[in-house]
């Protein structure tokens, strides 16, 4: 059997871990249950990460960072409203397929808003940044429009807080939405995706 390299057990971490932050959140999750999920000992697990916060925050990083290059992937070469819903897309087909994704995200603001009322802003300053490479990700193949950008930012938020408050695939909430941005079935039968309005605005992660 072949050993894993550090590299490849801090990966298999963070997998482990945004699967059990997904379920459980920062607070509710214990680096136990990650240790477990890896097949590692605790020990071993923050001979990786120095603990719980900063695994955190390498899956939140991840989280983020995976959602940018979705956007950045299917906007390649497209401008406009093309890009547009080309992104709101592929964005609403990476939450139908992997509904852990939108449940990170939600679990990662909560989590950012809890740090930031006791004080703690690391967490806010990490998120922050990736939040902003989203919004930069969106705001170019939009021609660099910021009333665009904004507009598609704010529905994919919606769309989060609809799709995590469990509006199904078919509901009427979902009727103002461009068809590019309206929530997919997924493997599970019901977990989202993001999108755009029925309007002349744009469809994204917050969709325009």
């Amino acid at each position: 059997m072949v050993r894993m390299s550090a590299e490849e057990r801090r990966e298999s971490v963070i997998r482990a871990a945004t699967s059990e932050f997904a379920q459980g959140g920062f607070y509710g999750t214990s680096t136990e249950a990650i240790a477990k999920r890896v097949g590692v000992s605790q020990p071993y697990l923050f001979r990786l990460f120095p603990g719980k916060k900063a695994i955190f925050l390498a899956a939140a990083e991840r989280c983020l960072e995976d959602t940018r290059k979705v956007f950045q992937e299917a906007s390649d070469g497209l401008h406009g409203e093309e890009a547009l819903h080309a992104m709101a897309e592929a964005y609403m087909q990476l939450i139908a397929d992997q509904p852990e994704k939108l449940q990170m995200q939600l679990q990662v603001y909560v989590a950012v808003a809890a740090a930031e009322a006791a004080g703690d802003h690391e967490f806010g300053k990490m998120v922050r940044k990736g939040w902003l490479e989203l919004w930069d990700a969106v705001h170019l193949p939009l021609g660099g429009d910021v009333s665009e950008t904004t507009t598609f930012m704010a529905y994919g938020m919606l769309i989060n807080a609809l799709a995590g408050m469990g509006f199904p695939p078919g509901h009427r909430i979902w009727d103002g939405f461009y068809i590019s941005a309206r929530l997919k079935e997924g493997p599970e039968s019901a977990s989202g995706p993001q999108g755009a309005s029925g309007t002349d605005s744009a469809p994204g992660p917050g969709s325009t």
